[in-house]
């Protein structure tokens, strides 16, 4: 992209961001509302969650390849416009199939937007301090959009229906995709001479999809072959995939990416982070405010205020301080382990004041990963050449998206086993832990990046 606007383009990225990840949490205090509005049953309510996640991690790796093949503003232009009709569409539903079908073309269209998201940072600022700053913005709107999301989800249920968690997307919507129009015509939005492989776009949304399901319907089928018959399937559509991408000219993943250890590393690190920070901390802790701590709605959307706040406070003014003189790994090995305590800490006190059973530990949890997160995305994206920008961002994505669900699916199941939600709290500070040993892995210095700068 010829001529950037900086400043534009972060403003684009983080509002078009926010409103992508705050749908992924935002129908969640909202969902016993819908299922008796809409006269939903318990499994098909759950789908009112889930399509979004399978439409978003399942066409991920695609929407990220179109990024660098149709050009970065056009293609968000496109996509938050198909988002926001969705959202109305979704907002306005007065039957279950109709809620659930705007859901995925959400989730569809959001695959799309959040890779564009952070290739437009990454094409509109320099590598150094510019870069740094803008990933610190992105990256804590990234992490504070779950918070808000159910924030917003309480408090708009509450106070007027379970209808506005949607069409609150409209307003933001409408005003992201004319500023992408204005930024794509103050600039040359280059476009890619390659196409797009149908054949690997195919396996990996199918791959990606089966994967979805069999990890979101494995705890409630626990008795069945459905879970393992699914996840077989993505398997072996898996193995199709790498066979199909080492053959082909036009692979979605660059071989210059998949060869390159820091970013292997780094994204296996991401998967890890985003098991405990993309849904699952989230997800468990709405139920236990609710379920364990008796809030209502809006108290248990409010209870997260102050995991979105230390999160944005420390990712958006310390953490960028910070990497001025502090090599990223030491960060993000320090995240982890102010994190880990607070994980801890829920799995010990399920009860309680709230100063005592929410503040102190989500604070806790916040301070960590606002600190681990923007020096985690900085390696992954750092030294990746301009074409191969969105392939680098949708790696990354696709991780966190992967990483959430997994967890999600494996805490689930841990927890329905023990018989108390104290386990998946544990499981998500393993799997922080285990990014301390990514970490130590990753190479001080990538000579991919020397390279491309020489």
């Amino acid at each position: 992209m010829s001529s950037p606007s900086p400043r534009l383009g972060l403003w684009i990225s983080c509002l078009a961001q926010l409103i992508v990840v705050l749908d992924i949490s935002v129908v969640n205090v909202a969902l016993p509302s819908i299922q008796d509005d809409l006269g939903l049953g318990r499994v098909s309510a759950s789908w009112v969650a889930m399509a979004y996640s399978l439409g978003f991690a399942g066409v991920l790796l695609v929407g990220a390849r179109l990024a660098d093949v149709v050009g970065v503003a056009r293609l968000l232009a496109w996509s938050l416009g198909a988002f926001t009709l969705a959202s109305l569409v979704g907002g306005l539903a007065t039957t279950g199939w109709v809620r659930i079908a705007a859901r995925a073309a959400q989730g569809i269209s959001a695959a799309a937007v959040s890779p564009a998201t952070f290739t437009l940072l990454t094409t509109t600022h320099a590598e150094g301090p510019d870069r740094t700053r803008a990933i610190a913005v992105w990256t804590a709107v990234s992490l504070a959009g779950g918070g808000l999301g159910n924030i917003a989800s309480g408090v708009l249920t509450g106070l007027l229906s379970w209808r506005a968690t949607l069409l609150i997307n409209l307003p933001i919507g409408v005003g992201v995709v004319v500023a992408a129009l204005v930024l794509h015509r103050r600039s040359t939005d280059q476009r890619g001479a390659g196409r797009i492989d149908l054949i690997g776009a195919a396996l990996a949304t199918a791959a990606c999809t089966c994967a979805a399901y069999g990890l979101s319907v494995v705890g409630e089928l626990a008795t069945s072959g459905l879970p393992a018959a699914v996840c077989s399937v993505a398997v072996a559509l898996v193995v199709l995939l790498f066979v199909h991408e080492r053959r082909t000219p036009h692979a979605l993943v660059p071989a210059e990416l998949a060869r390159d250890r820091l970013i292997v590393l780094g994204n296996i690190a991401t998967a890890l982070t985003g098991a405990c920070f993309q849904v699952g901390l989230w997800y468990f802790l709405t139920y236990r405010m609710q379920a364990q701590l008796g809030y209502s709605p809006v108290e248990a959307g409010l209870a997260f205020l102050p995991l979105t706040v230390s999160t944005l406070v420390v990712n958006l003014w310390l953490t960028p301080r910070l990497m001025r003189t502090t090599e990223a790994r030491s960060l993000i090995v320090a995240g982890v382990v102010i994190a880990v305590p607070g994980l801890l800490w829920l799995a010990v006190v399920d009860r309680g004041p709230f100063a005592l059973a929410v503040l102190v530990p989500t604070v806790v949890i916040g301070i960590g990963g606002g600190l681990l997160n923007t020096p985690l995305a900085t390696l992954v994206t750092a030294g990746v050449r301009p074409e191969h920008a969105g392939a680098a961002s949708g790696l990354m994505n696709t991780a966190k998206q992967f990483g959430g669900a997994i967890g999600l699916a494996t805490a689930t199941t841990t927890a329905a086993i023990t018989g108390t939600d104290s386990a998946a709290f544990v499981l998500m500070a393993a799997a922080l832990l285990a990014v301390i040993a990514a970490a130590a892995a990753i190479p001080a210095h990538r000579r991919s990046a020397q390279h491309a700068a020489s």
